[in-house]
């Protein structure tokens, strides 16, 4: 079995990129010579923020979908390592969710604050 590596790279512009390989060394020098993804072709240089290794390369390409599907703070989190403020940037924030969110938060605290 090949190992895998899925990896996230900040581009010039400040955004990131997600992707996953079996040669993390050959595929960033590709995306640095602009022979990777259009998204980091047009950005470049890039620069490596982080990386994770698996034994498996179906793993990494797993993680890779998960993590693209992260929001910008939940990517910043794992890349200084924060892991305590992953669940915070999992929750949903869309208006109609986090109004729900409020108000049922709210009403915990009311009733929380009622038993003490």
């Amino acid at each position: 079995m090949k190992v895998g590596y899925v990896y996230i790279l900040e581009c010039s512009d400040g955004s990131f990129y997600t992707g996953s390989t079996i040669d993390l060394d050959k595929r960033i020098q590709q995306h640095q010579n602009g022979l990777g993804a259009n998204h980091t072709k047009k950005r470049l240089p890039i620069k490596l923020v982080y990386f994770e290794k698996f034994t498996r390369v179906q793993e990494a390409f797993k993680r890779e979908k998960q993590i693209q599907g992260w929001s910008r703070n939940k990517k910043i989190a794992i890349i200084e390592e924060k892991y305590e403020d992953l669940p915070k940037f999992s929750e949903c924030m869309n208006s109609s969710n986090y109004k729900e969110w409020l108000r049922l938060r709210s009403a915990t605290e009311n009733t929380n604050n009622k038993n003490e």
